[in-house]
């Protein structure tokens, strides 16, 4: 009996070392594909166009660039919240009638097992100009493909993109860029922004480089008005937050 508990035991240390390990190696993969990018010469709270560090890969815009209120999201696509937050952001931007727009940008859990290969298929549909529809879709269905095994999520991810595009995207293509080098940098780039500005959970929002942390209470400056939330939090709560700041902002 002890002898079992013991193997037990030592089964779940040994799980935990290697969740760790694998959590260490993701790091430093990422980070190794941005040592030649100078972070320093970017500003994190504007939109980044696309260059050579991000895979010639630009900041993903709902709304109007040219928005008055812009805000930057840090968000994985296996992770519950940002699923349940998405449609009320699409709304809120909708409603806004062009004065806010929602930059995306991935901050991956090392311990979402498919999140990786989620947002590299989003990168991919986004290279044919499809990245919203196919966002949603992720978010949407993310029952679907969240605990799939390597091959079950390709298969969907495949066929998320045939429904996406209404099967005129190139399918090949998009399978051929989703394991592409540029699509690594461009989610590699998004990440060493989100490291270097401390981006603590998911979802996460920043305006005027201030982080809403919609897990918990609150607040933020905006124009000298303060605008608060509590912890007991909705996602209709956050499109009146985000109408609060719209407003604050454009007085």
């Amino acid at each position: 009996m002890h002898s079992r508990k013991g193997f037990q035991v030592v089964g779940l240390i040994i799980g935990i070392v290697v969740v760790a390990l694998i959590a260490i190696a993701a790091y430093f993969v990422i980070d190794g594909n941005n040592k030649a990018t100078d972070f320093n010469s970017y500003d994190f709270f504007s939109i980044i166009e696309a260059d050579q560090n991000n895979g010639n890969i630009g900041d993903h815009v709902k709304g109007n660039s040219d928005a008055p209120v812009i805000v930057y999201e840090y968000a994985d696509y296996q992770c519950p919240g940002c699923a349940s937050i998405n449609p009320k952001v699409n709304k809120a931007v909708e409603d806004s009638k062009g004065k806010l727009a929602i930059v995306y940008r991935s901050f991956l859990l090392s311990y979402h097992k498919n999140g990786t290969a989620a947002a590299s298929a989003a990168e991919a549909a986004g290279l044919q100009g499809y990245w919203k529809p196919y966002a949603d879709k992720l978010f949407a269905e993310q029952a679907e493909w969240e605990s799939a095994s390597a091959t079950e999520r390709t298969e969907i991810f495949e066929k998320y993109f045939i429904d996406v595009t209404e099967g005129k995207g190139n399918l090949d293509q998009f399978k051929e860029d989703m394991a592409s080098d540029r699509v690594s940098k461009k989610i590699s780039f998004d990440m060493g922004i989100a490291r270097r500005i401390d981006v603590p959970s998911t979802p996460a929002f920043y305006v005027d480089g201030q982080l809403i942390k919609w897990s918990e209470a609150g607040e933020v400056e905006i124009n000298g008005e303060l605008i608060s939330w509590d912890s007991g939090r909705s996602g209709d709560d956050f499109i009146k937050l985000l109408e609060e700041i719209v407003e604050a902002k454009t007085k």
